[in-house]
């Protein structure tokens, strides 16, 4: 588990950098800028939900597979 938010605290760090850089280099106008900041947070957001999900149907999936060895036993 600790690993899993490690990998959330790094990819967060990582779009905040991102979003700096972004700002700085960026030759487009701020609505430009805006909207396409936008659209790559709510992708984050979205693959970060994704990748959660599918983390906890895997634990889901580990500790029933680890109860049903116990009530075979």
């Amino acid at each position: 588990m600790r690993r899993f938010f490690s990998f959330i605290s790094g990819a967060m760090c990582g779009a905040l950098v991102g979003s700096v850089v972004a700002l700085l280099l960026a030759p487009a106008s701020g609505e430009e800028l805006r909207d396409e900041i936008r659209d790559r947070t709510v992708t984050f957001r979205d693959e970060v939900r994704e990748a959660y999900e599918a983390r906890v149907a895997q634990l889901e999936a580990e500790l029933d597979q680890m109860r049903s060895r116990i009530a075979k036993s």
